[in-house]
């Protein structure tokens, strides 16, 4: 009877823990200050995409010393850029699947609805492993055919297929390592998310010249160890998961049986789905048009889109930051705080892109210089890309902001929308028609003239979000006074 008695008392008190984390999280999120709390969410997780995208430019570093020529460099570190599409592609699966289960799950922790939360992201987790894993099998089944289409030419293909073999057979486990760490983001806990990305991170810059270069595996080194790197993020976010040190679980119960609830996830990642699915497009358009233009053109393209992917996760991480904070507000009625967190992240994200398109601008051929030993015509086509492209980053954060906000509240048209433009409905006809007039000139203006296109477009949308907060607040006002009676 005693140690049935303790059973049920120490059931009980792992029940209640359960029952009070979300709860605690809950108050976190809706009295923490805005602008302490888009801060606090926001650095780990733009630490995080940092992280990420410096051993994504190690990779392209440490490649572009493969060989005993320059034209052998040239063409190791364009096959990088080659395979950047096929992670790409693994980002979209991951983040559409981890962001529309984030949104929900934000939302459903803002509503007291914990049960609704784990389903989400069960259901999702599943959902992104069976996508990764299909990826893998028909990359690796139509491994050389891909690659020609992506825009690898004869000098590259050999490079770029041993080292998208392992991309690929990584693509399940990436695709639930993004699932996972946007979870993390989405109930709050993004120190938990940096210190996952982080491992992964630093182990994939330590691997990198110990297997490229003391290994002598060359270029396939680099993608075993974004393999390995990837698979140790992934196991510590479990581990997180599993420990009871977040508000959900993982528990294969709460797997969804409704065909809805699929849908529902799939429908509010939809924007993530087009805004890094179109940059898997774009990549290979990109990378066609330079093919135009030789190998050179290729590498300083690719060496290009990794520096400012770099810059890009400040304003994609601060963004990314805000989200949760909006969606667990917008759940509980405080429009005031979403108001002050769109300003506030808006503000910050454009002044933070000025100033580092500012120092970049500057540096630009010294940069392009480190990323590619001593070609001239690398370094040139590179300085003049990332000039033009850092001009157009103040124009950056208010789509990104924009995006965040409409997936986050479930306006999934607007979101989806605005996803499109930057990396579709401008780039794609732009990256198709300007190289044809204005040569390798066209090739580098693409890219920042999309980016000012959906700068422009974006404005429309942030005013009538904006206007639309101040009517509800009225209205609501309106409905709590009290009448005053006639005669």
């Amino acid at each position: 009877m005693k140690r049935e008695k303790n059973d049920k008392q120490k059931s009980g008190g792992q029940e209640n823990a359960r029952e009070n984390n979300p709860e605690k999280q809950y108050r976190i999120m809706l009295n923490t200050p805005v602008r302490r709390l888009v801060v606090k969410l926001a650095f780990p997780t733009v630490v995080s995409l940092l992280i990420t995208s410096v051993y994504n430019l190690a990779d392209g570093f440490f490649v572009s010393r493969v060989g005993e020529s320059k034209a052998e460099n040239i063409a190791a570190s364009g096959a990088v850029g080659v395979v950047f599409s096929i992670m790409a592609l693994t980002q979209a699966i991951g983040f559409t699947f981890g962001t529309g289960a984030g949104n929900i799950v934000s939302r459903s922790l803002g509503d007291k609805n914990a049960e609704r939360a784990d389903s989400a992201a069960v259901t999702a987790l599943v959902m992104a492993i069976l996508a990764g894993g299909l990826l893998s099998a028909a990359g690796l089944f139509f491994l050389e055919p891909l690659l020609r289409l992506l825009g690898a030419t004869p000098t590259v293909l050999p490079y770029a297929k041993a080292y998208a073999r392992y991309i690929l057979l990584a693509a399940p486990i990436m695709t639930a390592a993004f699932v996972l760490n946007n979870l993390l983001r989405a109930e709050g806990k993004t120190m938990l998310s940096m210190v996952g990305l982080a491992l992964g991170g630093g182990l994939n810059i330590l691997l990198d010249p110990l297997f490229l270069f003391v290994f002598d595996w060359g270029i396939a080194g680099a993608a075993i160890a974004t393999l390995i790197s990837q698979s140790v993020s992934l196991l510590f976010m479990l581990f997180c998961f599993f420990s009871k040190k977040t508000a959900l679980s993982l528990h294969p119960r709460f797997l969804a049986r409704k065909a809805s609830f699929y849908l529902s996830i799939l429908a509010v990642g939809l924007p993530s789905l087009f805004r890094q699915g179109l940059a898997s497009a774009a990549a290979v358009l990109l990378n066609n048009a330079a093919a135009g233009f030789g190998d050179a053109a290729i590498s300083a393209m690719s060496i290009v889109n990794k520096v400012f992917m770099l810059m890009f996760c400040v304003a994609l991480g601060l963004g990314q930051g805000y989200q949760p904070v909006v969606g667990y507000n917008y759940s509980a009625g405080r429009n005031d705080r979403v108001r002050e967190a769109f300003r506030f992240t808006f503000y910050c994200g454009t002044l933070l892109m000025l100033l580092i398109g500012a120092l970049l601008y500057f540096s630009a051929p010294w940069v392009v210089k480190v990323m590619i030993r001593g070609h001239r015509e690398v370094v040139g086509i590179g300085t003049r890309a990332l000039r033009f492209q850092c001009l157009a980053m103040p124009f950056i954060p208010l789509n990104v902001v924009c995006n965040m906000t409409f997936q986050a509240v479930g306006k999934k048209f607007a979101a989806s929308f605005l996803a499109s433009c930057r990396q579709g409905i401008f780039f794609l006809p732009l990256i198709l028609i300007l190289p044809r007039v204005f040569f390798v000139t066209g090739l580098t203006l693409a890219q920042p003239l999309s980016d000012f296109l959906t700068f422009l477009m974006s404005i429309p949308y942030a005013i009538v979000f904006l206007k639309g907060l101040s009517k509800k607040d009225f209205c609501r006002k309106n409905k709590n006074e009290p009448r005053e009676e006639k005669g």
